[in-house]
């Protein structure tokens, strides 16, 4: 999103969280771009709706939508076997990381058919490609869902000169996981390091530099593909 205001765009960043929402406004104005904050819950239809419908009232258009909704630490023990999730934990992950992104692209679909061309970009996971040895069965699922939601969209927005892309992020040192990662030894650093042919783990940076190319006019020819954000792996 920094990025992106930093090019020239008007980034709408919308959360449920109004203090999460207030930092990330406040970097990306920070970082010399324009944005705006709009509190809505991503899993309610009505709230997602209403959102959709006042950034068109406000500005006219939506020229990138990014689905950033996600995650798997909403269950207690996120890297769970098979035999020990309950239904619950299943169901909260496929809900927490599909529904947000169905919901976001159902209500921008229309607005971008109508203006004849958009972007939109999904986040998956390397656990959607089966390669994350520390996911559970229930978040591969879900991340594996959007990469097959991505896929199944491009043909159907395509015609409407609409691109529909997703990144696959391995572990990346997000603002939720940092704290974490500075509480690792140093040889466990280096043991997660190690795992990643490129020497090391991604920074939020790498993965918003490929989100800005999919979301930008270099990739007008590129829709239905999931990158792997992974150095390597």
């Amino acid at each position: 999103a920094e990025i992106v205001g930093r090019e020239g765009g008007t980034v709408i960043a919308v959360d449920l969280d109004k203090e999460t929402l207030d930092q990330a406004v406040g970097a990306i104005r920070t970082a010399g771009g324009t944005a705006h904050g709009l509190v809505a819950d991503a899993l309610d239809a009505a709230q997602v709706a209403g959102a959709v419908r006042r950034i068109v009232d406000e500005h006219g258009r939506i020229d990138i939508l990014v689905n950033a909704v996600g995650g798997s630490t909403i269950i207690p023990k996120p890297a769970a076997a098979v035999d020990e999730l309950t239904l619950d934990d299943w169901q909260r992950l496929l809900h927490f990381n599909l529904t947000g992104t169905f919901l976001f692209s159902n209500a921008v679909a229309p607005v971008m058919k109508r203006q004849r061309g958009g972007k939109i970009v999904n986040i998956s996971s390397i656990a959607g490609r089966g390669l994350s040895p520390t996911s559970s069965s229930a978040y591969a699922t879900a991340k594996g869902g959007i990469i097959a939601f991505t896929r199944k969209l491009s043909f159907e927005l395509g015609p409407y000169g609409v691109t529909v892309n997703a990144i696959a992020p391995s572990l990346t040192l997000s603002p939720r996981l940092r704290p974490r990662w500075d509480r690792m030894s140093a040889e466990e650093r280096a043991r997660e390091n190690s795992r990643v042919p490129l020497g090391r783990v991604a920074e939020p940076e790498d993965q918003a530099r490929v989100i800005c190319f999919l979301a930008s006019s270099d990739a007008d020819f590129v829709t239905g593909v999931t990158i792997d954000v992974t150095g390597g792996q």
